[in-house]
């Protein structure tokens, strides 16, 4: 009888673990043959477009839509939770000046530790639900705190205090640029923030599951989930997807230069999804929402996106290839005055509530995720040579 180490290595599963079901969760799902995905029970876009931010982070942390009150006491928490310790506070522009070529995102992963250690975080193994949800609540309300900081100090600019009057979104965009927005680009900013809480089990929510797994502290998981998202195969493709925009310039060059990209096997970035086969149900939303606004940059990425889909019939008859969240919502982003080197840092502010839902969960299992890895270099063992 072979052990289980031998057993386990015999198993073929694909490439990156795609489609291979790793646990249950009743956080929500995305069925990508529909262009469906949910959060818990509810359609996630339904959400975006009924919805306030702290209602759907309500239902991800506590499993229910609030009611009335409920929202306000979650409100009110949220947002006197977005104010930093004051030692986190005075670290800050050591951490901006150290990650400034990089970026806020990079000095979110030195910031998030340690602001979990300046608010006492244990390890989840250690501690109770309520003090895990805790914790999880308060890393997330404080992220938009300290990514629009690290982003106004890399600029030599003071970081603007956090308003507790405020809802989620309007505070991220006053905090990133001095000034409050207005309605309509608060609440267009809002429903990207709401589409992208959680999707599945990408790559930065896989990470802070193994290592909530492990029975570390959130902001340990956290962490790990930032440093998944920084790969521009996972986060960094809303200002890529307007780069290519950029690079194309004017109508009259679109075909040409998706021919020259089709033909060369290069990848265009905001189109395509690793597990819908139809439109991005997010790039959908985020298309009827540029529609609102409108202007020459919505009208020429709608004509791109239409002479993708045409170029591909032609010249790749049979290839179902769609935008992704990543396009429109680099053109939400760029109409709702958002920098591009914040586009990810955004949907890192949206994508922490979804992490910290996902580590809450994980945290109630108390096995650690250790997966196998089969071995194909040279046939041991060897004989060690000799020291000459």
């Amino acid at each position: 009888m072979p052990n289980n180490r031998a057993a386990s290595s015999s198993v073929h599963v694909p490439r990156g673990l795609a489609g291979v079901v790793v646990t249950d969760t009743a956080l929500g799902d995305v069925r990508g043959l529909e262009g469906f995905y949910h959060y818990r029970q509810y359609s996630a876009v339904e959400l975006a477009r009924t919805r306030g931010f702290e209602d759907v982070w309500h239902l991800m942390v506590h499993g229910v839509l609030p009611d009335a009150a409920q929202r306000s006491a979650f409100a009110a928490r949220t947002a006197e939770l977005r104010r930093l310790p004051g030692d986190v506070r005075a670290a800050l522009p050591a951490v901006a000046a150290a990650s400034g070529r990089s970026g806020p995102l990079s000095g979110l992963r030195t910031a998030l530790s340690l602001l979990g250690a300046s608010l006492g975080f244990r390890p989840v193994y250690d501690i109770g639900t309520d003090r895990r949800r805790e914790d999880a609540i308060a890393a997330a309300a404080a992220v938009p705190t300290l990514l629009t900081a690290l982003y106004r100090l890399a600029r030599g600019q003071e970081p603007v205090e956090p308003r507790e009057d405020l809802p989620h979104a309007a505070n991220y965009l006053y905090m990133l640029t001095g000034s409050e927005p207005d309605t309509a680009r608060a609440r267009a900013v809002e429903q990207y923030l709401i589409a992208t809480i959680d999707h599945g089990f990408n790559a930065s929510t896989f990470t802070a599951r193994v290592i909530a797994s492990t029975g570390a502290d959130v902001a340990a998981a956290l962490v790990g989930a930032v440093g998944a998202l920084s790969g521009p195969l996972h986060g960094g493709a809303p200002s890529r997807a307007l780069d290519a925009l950029d690079a194309i310039g004017t109508p009259d060059r679109i075909d040409a230069w998706i021919r020259e990209r089709v033909l060369a096997g290069d990848r265009i970035m905001g189109f395509g999804h690793p597990v819908y086969r139809t439109e991005d149900p997010r790039s959908r939303m985020l298309r009827d929402i540029a529609k609102q606004f409108g202007g020459p940059l919505v009208d020429f990425a709608v004509e791109v996106e239409h002479r993708v889909e045409a170029v591909l019939a032609e010249l790749k008859p049979g290839r179902e290839l769609h935008t992704n969240v990543e396009f429109y919502a680099g053109v939400v982003m760029e109409l709702c005055g958002l920098p591009r080197e914040m586009f990810t840092p955004t949907f890192a502010t949206a994508r922490v509530v979804g992490w910290s839902a996902n580590i809450l969960e994980q945290a109630e299992d108390s096995k650690i995720i250790r997966p196998a890895a089969r071995y194909v270099g040279p046939v041991p063992p060897v004989a060690v040579p000799a020291v000459a």
